[in-house]
């Protein structure tokens, strides 16, 4: 086993290291780490007999895996179609033209399924309702110091 992943282990045993449990182990791995890195994928490949471009292209294929350590703040603007009526074209080019900071993560997420709050916005995993572009930098701004 190679060292850093001992946390991983249990549940490739659980999966019996077969290769058909790629997605499941690849997730478990980035819960347990917080991120794919190169060494893990590797890691991976090893442990399940997969030919290492076979897990990264699994892995580059999928939008929810990250290859990178995440910030320590993450804002997510849903862009479902109730959202992107009510606005939330104008809350993402707000945040990422007035609200460049390296602790925050700023992305898309399909659809959070509250459309009579559009346009949502998740930050750090809590849902606000019927955010406006100018109020959500400013709460973003007090809430992130």
């Amino acid at each position: 086993m190679a060292q850093g992943f001992e946390q991983l282990e249990p549940v490739l045993e659980q999966h019996g290291y077969r290769a058909d449990a790629l997605l499941e182990v690849l997730a478990a791995a980035q819960r347990l780490y917080g991120y794919l890195s190169a060494p893990l994928l590797r890691h991976l490949a090893d442990a399940l007999h997969l030919p290492l471009s076979s897990v990264q292209g699994t892995a580059s294929f999928y939008h929810l895996f990250r290859f990178q350590p995440p910030a320590r703040h993450q804002c997510l603007v849903c862009t479902g179609t109730a959202c992107h009526v009510q606005g939330a074209p104008a809350l993402l080019a707000e945040l990422r033209q007035n609200l460049p900071r390296a602790d925050l993560e700023i992305g898309e997420v399909r659809c959070i399924g509250t459309c009579s709050g559009a346009p949502l916005v998740v930050v750090d995993g809590e849902v606000w309702n019927q955010q406006q572009a100018s109020g959500l930098r400013l709460a973003l701004e007090e809430r992130l110091p």
